[in-house]
Formats: structure tokens, C-alpha cells, sequence
């Protein structure tokens, strides 16, 4: 006879991603995942980053244009400088 448990579990994680944040991105991650009572980063990440999949391209503003890697950023630049 086969569990039934074995079946409502979600696949394992067997990948690892590492994510590079400044101080204000990582406070601001940090401020939002206790906001919400997430129970660690990686699962607040995990929330935000599920969110944000959710958005659609519209609200992206998708342009279709090349941009370098430091132009996606967590918060505003302008933002950190007030902070």
C-alpha cells in the first residue's frame, strides 16, 4: 500500500541560487519578509519572486531592450540614498 503523504509533497529543492544584495536591498527584504511573518529570507524571496512572475508585461513596462544586469535592483536607487 502507497502513502498518501508521499504524494501531497512539493518536489524537493536540488538547486541553489546565489543572489547578490546591497545593504539597503537586503534591509528592505528583510523589513518585508517580517512584515509578513515569512518564516525565513529564502522563503520570503521565494514569496516575491512568485509575485513578481505573477505581474504581467504590461505592468512591467517591457520594452524589448538589452539592459545589464546592475539595472535590475530590489529598491530604487533613490530610494537608498534617502534611507
Amino acid at each position: 500500500m502507497t502513502s498518501s503523504i508521499s504524494n501531497t509533497h512539493p518536489p524537493k529543492r536540488t538547486e541553489k541560487l546565489q543572489l547578490m544584495l546591497d545593504d539597503h536591498e537586503l534591509e528592505t527584504v528583510d523589513d518585508w519578509r517580517f512584515r509578513n511573518r515569512m518564516p525565513t529570507r529564502a522563503a520570503a524571496i521565494r514569496e516575491l519572486i512568485r509575485r513578481g512572475l505573477e505581474v504581467r508585461d504590461e505592468e512591467l513596462g517591457e520594452t524589448g531592450e538589452e539592459r545589464a544586469s546592475s539595472e535590475f535592483r530590489v529598491v530604487d536607487p533613490k530610494e537608498a540614498r534617502r534611507a
